[in-house]
């Protein structure tokens, strides 16, 4: 049994709301599942009536990273996670541990393809989903063919924790309802001992969590002391790789491809850098103190 007292430190994780203003979901009946190896639980790749495909986030839900070999970020990302459930301590060692850890996340993809076999509906504003530069995938709610929602279902389970970006949901479900429903199936879920749960150990869960909070804040803290200055000033058609990394919100792939649209057209202006793929506004808002345009 776990000590009520438990409980509230359980949910401590908070959820970024989507834009504040943003346009109604849009929803398309009758898309289909299509298999991959690199899915997981809450990514997966889909097919719409018209043909289109698409790589799905969900809303507001978050599983074990699945595929973590070759990705130093997906890695540092399953850690956080195998904290935050308790189950860094599960095996007899790190190596079994981190194999059981896998075999959870395994569960969860096994889960969500089971539950797409039938025809479904993706609600979605074609948001950009974040993840992996390097691949485009968008927000956005499944309600399955039962008319479930399959995000709700893999926290029901214990396959997935309530948090991440979230938005009103397809019924009309406020952000705030919605946020507080999944926050209670995961209580729901911890309490019956579902899925990842039933390997938590909860002896240890506070430590885990301490450990949890102070990473991120070293890592927070490391960000901003290594945060260039407002002295700091490039300009973005003749400057090295490094020099784009250590802008705010610029990572390795944002770089190579900042570095691959300037040899189509040069940036005149702050507002020319939209052109480059996935580069949002608020990133170049965040970046526009440091970009120099010189004359030619």
């Amino acid at each position: 049994m776990i000590p009520v007292r438990m409980l509230p430190a359980l949910l401590v994780g908070l959820f970024p709301f989507a834009d504040a203003a943003p346009k109604p979901l849009e929803p398309i009946r009758g898309c289909t599942f299509i298999p991959a190896e690199w899915a997981d639980g809450d990514s997966f790749r889909i097919k719409t009536p018209d043909g289109s495909e698409h790589t799905i986030r969900l809303y507001g839900v978050d599983c074990l990273e699945l595929h973590v070999a070759e990705d130093d970020r997906n890695l540092a990302r399953l850690r956080e996670q195998r904290r935050y459930f308790g189950i860094t301590d599960a095996g007899k060692n790190n190596e079994e541990s981190m194999k059981i850890a896998m075999a959870l996340a395994e569960e969860a993809a096994e889960f969500t393809a089971e539950s797409l076999r039938a025809p479904f509906t993706l609600s979605t504003r074609f948001s950009d989903g974040g993840g992996d530069p390097d691949f485009e995938r968008i927000y956005g709610y499944i309600t399955l063919a039962d008319g479930k929602d399959l995000g709700s279902l893999l926290v029901r389970q214990g396959w997935a924790r309530a948090k991440g970006i979230i938005s009103t949901l397809p019924d009309g479900m406020s952000v705030v309802e919605a946020r507080g429903m999944l926050q209670d199936l995961e209580i729901q879920a911890l309490k019956k001992d579902r899925g990842i749960w039933a390997k938590t150990n909860w002896d240890k869960l506070p430590a885990e969590r301490q450990l949890q909070r102070k990473e991120k804040a070293e890592a927070d803290i490391a960000k901003d002391q290594n945060a260039p200055g407002p002295d700091f000033k490039i300009d973005p058609n003749t400057a090295t790789r490094k020099q784009l990394i250590d802008l705010d919100g610029i990572g390795e792939a944002l770089a190579d491809r900042i570095i691959a649209e300037r040899t189509k057209a040069p940036f005149a202006k702050p507002e020319d850098l939209l052109r480059v793929k996935r580069l949002p506004k608020p990133t170049l808002d965040k970046i526009r103190q440091h970009l120099i345009f010189p004359k030619r």
